[in-house]
């Protein structure tokens, strides 16, 4: 049993003077990309039409727009689960805070979960409207025989009584627990729920796995250091006009347990990220065995 992935580095030259504010760099290419692929998909595609029209355009099966940037239920996947998550993720920390002038290089990494048919084409294409495309590179992983393709056996560890540090890199949020803390039992829920969830939509299939068993032996990890730091952050969304909070906590913390059976998907989520909005770069992490 595993976790499938594609992931590629962008490298690009660019057309204009950009800025990424601090903690905003995932947002700007975002949006960026999202509105690229609705104006090539959704509009340019249907000339002479507006409106209704688009909008069913983008609620269509055949949609790229929609199955990338707006994928929804359609009675495929998970139960209860009415808007899926996006099938990449964008890791772009380098860039926050820095001014790229005109023609000067820059790049950013992105993760695709669709394995089926990963279409990295699609997101080089859209960008290559924004900035002028370098090159697109696999990012190497030992013992893929594709480039780019990266496996991550989810099979138990062999692990006696350990400890780990995890390094939550840009701004978390965890849903569940205190919120104070990320003690191991939510964290290692989160990371298997999006895991779990992005295989089933995209990937082998459903997990073969006890999640409440696998849950319940979680919380007897034990949280033996915690340093953590709030960013409050925010953005700003051109379709809607809303202001919405992309803050978090960033720091570190380390545990203590028979981790075994949990770190292969702690060791996947550090490609998918783990709790909300991770799609812009939020909830990545860095995970060490402490010997």
């Amino acid at each position: 049993m595993t976790f499938d992935l594609y992931s590629f580095r962008l490298c690009f030259s660019a057309l204009d003077r950009i800025h990424f504010p601090e903690g905003g760099a995932g947002n700007v290419l975002r949006g960026a990309l999202g509105a690229i692929l609705r104006k090539i998909h959704c509009v340019s595609e249907c000339p002479g039409q507006r409106g209704q029209h688009v909008r069913e355009c983008e609620r269509s099966n055949s949609c790229r727009y929609a199955q990338i940037f707006e994928p929804a239920s359609r009675g495929a996947g998970p139960s209860g689960l009415g808007d899926w998550p996006r099938p990449f993720v964008l890791r772009t920390a380098h860039l926050n805070g820095k001014i790229v002038a005109p023609h000067e290089p820059f790049w950013f990494d992105i993760n695709l979960f669709e394995t089926r048919s990963p279409n990295i084409e699609v997101f080089a294409e859209a960008f290559a409207h924004w900035a002028t495309l370098l090159s697109v590179q696999p990012v190497a992983a030992d013992g893929c025989a594709v480039a780019g393709a990266i496996s991550i056996p989810l099979e138990p560890a062999p692990l006696p009584q350990h400890r780990l540090r995890v390094q939550f890199r840009t701004p978390t949020e965890l849903k569940g627990g205190s919120g104070k803390k990320p003690e191991f039992g939510v964290l290692f829920a989160r990371a298997q729920d999006r895991v779990g969830t992005l295989r089933q939509l995209y990937g082998a299939g459903p997990l073969a796995i006890d999640f409440q068993a696998m849950r319940a032996r979680a919380a007897g990890v034990r949280m033996t250091r915690c340093e953590l730091q709030h960013v409050r952050s925010e953005r700003h969304s051109s379709r809607t006009g809303q202001v919405h909070g992309i803050g978090g906590f960033v720091g570190m913390a380390e545990y203590e347990g028979a981790l075994g059976e949990f770190l292969p998907y702690l060791e996947a989520a550090r490609w998918t990220g783990v709790g909300r909005q991770c799609v812009w770069g939020k909830g990545e992490l860095g995970v060490e065995i402490i010997s």
